[in-house]
């Protein structure tokens, strides 16, 4: 008698911490943004303007492909019996690795939807290794994002096929890297390290809507901080910032690349979207720095690195900044000297 009133007690924190938690924030976001035209009148400053405008485009461009992600990680990790997918993959670690990274052509979901998925791939089974080659491929081999970047810019200035062909040799370079590491599982934070060991040895599931449910909002609670913190963070870099100082570079083969690098990694755009963003710049920047900016946009930024602090170390972040960075660089600055 006295365990059944424990749980509604027990339970009721729980979801004001997590999913209701999240709800109530864009709530009030979205409060402070239609109410802000009349605040401005009273004296809001433009800055402030600038910032809410810049944050929650970023929230509801990104919110749908999250929620898309979390998904379709629950049909991964749930409902997709196991040996399924493992049965149609080689099974030698680099053609193995080569495939999962041409996966995300069936998922077309950005960036910050393929973290969730990607934490069901692990939590399924699949090595640090092969997630992470899905989540660098997938945001950028993913079918409205070729389609998209096809409709900006065509066969012009090989900036399609310089994306596709980078997309796919910096993913399974950053895959190898990841396997060639001593013990992957160290990049892994601790808590979800766990997860990963206790789902792969865990009983099949018996109530598999149920499990849905719980791994929703426990997703949930964990994405959506995450979203909010990055969302603010590239608002804020973009007010700080002025634009023009970095189009007044985009002549300069070498600078022009470093410029759209920073931009791409500050606007934090969506994938789907990020090529007609780029377009508007290409009558003043060289190709290859276009180039650079699409590669590198849906692997760093400050959105997707917040996102990516829920799942790896810190000192994962830096080794795939570093060498994305530097692959996109290489491909921009060689692209700059021969196109």
């Amino acid at each position: 008698m006295t365990s059944t009133p424990a749980r509604p007690v027990a339970t009721r924190p729980r979801s004001l911490t997590g999913p209701g938690l999240v709800l109530a924030a864009v709530v009030a976001l979205l409060a402070v943004r239609v109410l802000s035209p009349a605040v401005g009148t009273a004296g809001l400053p433009d800055v402030v303007q600038d910032f809410l405008t810049l944050a929650i485009s970023v929230v509801v461009e990104s919110l749908p492909f999250v929620v898309l992600g979390i998904v379709l990680s629950i049909v991964v990790e749930v409902w997709v019996p196991h040996g399924v997918l493992e049965r149609i993959l080689p099974t030698r670690p680099m053609p193995r690795r080569a495939v999962i990274s041409l996966i995300g052509m069936l998922f077309p979901v950005c960036e910050c939807g393929n973290v969730p998925l990607a934490r069901g791939l692990m939590l399924r089974g699949f090595t640090p290794a092969e997630a992470v080659t899905f989540l660098v491929a997938a945001p950028i081999l993913n079918p409205l994002v070729i389609i998209s970047t096809a409709q900006a810019f065509g066969w012009s200035g090989w900036i399609l096929p310089a994306r596709i062909v980078g997309g796919f040799v910096v993913a399974n370079l950053v895959g190898w890297i990841v396997d060639a590491h001593r013990r992957p599982a160290d990049l892994l934070l601790p808590a979800f390290e766990a997860r990963c060991r206790a789902a792969v040895g865990a009983p099949p599931v018996r109530d598999k809507w149920r499990e849905s449910a719980s791994h929703f909002g426990g997703e949930t609670a964990t994405m959506m901080p995450a979203l909010f913190v990055g969302a603010g963070l590239a608002a804020a870099i973009q007010v700080a910032v002025p634009r023009s100082a970095l189009v007044a570079v985009g002549s300069n083969p070498v600078l022009s690349v470093v410029a759209m690098m920073l931009l791409a990694m500050t606007v934090s755009l969506c994938s789907n979207v990020d090529a007609f963003f780029a377009l508007s710049f290409a009558s003043t920047f060289l190709p290859g720095s276009i180039t650079a900016f699409l590669i590198i946009g849906p692997i760093i930024d400050v959105k997707m690195i917040a996102l990516l602090r829920t799942t790896f170390r810190a000192r994962f972040l830096v080794l795939l900044a570093v060498v994305c960075v530097l692959f996109a660089a290489t491909v921009g600055l060689v692209m700059n000297v021969l196109v």
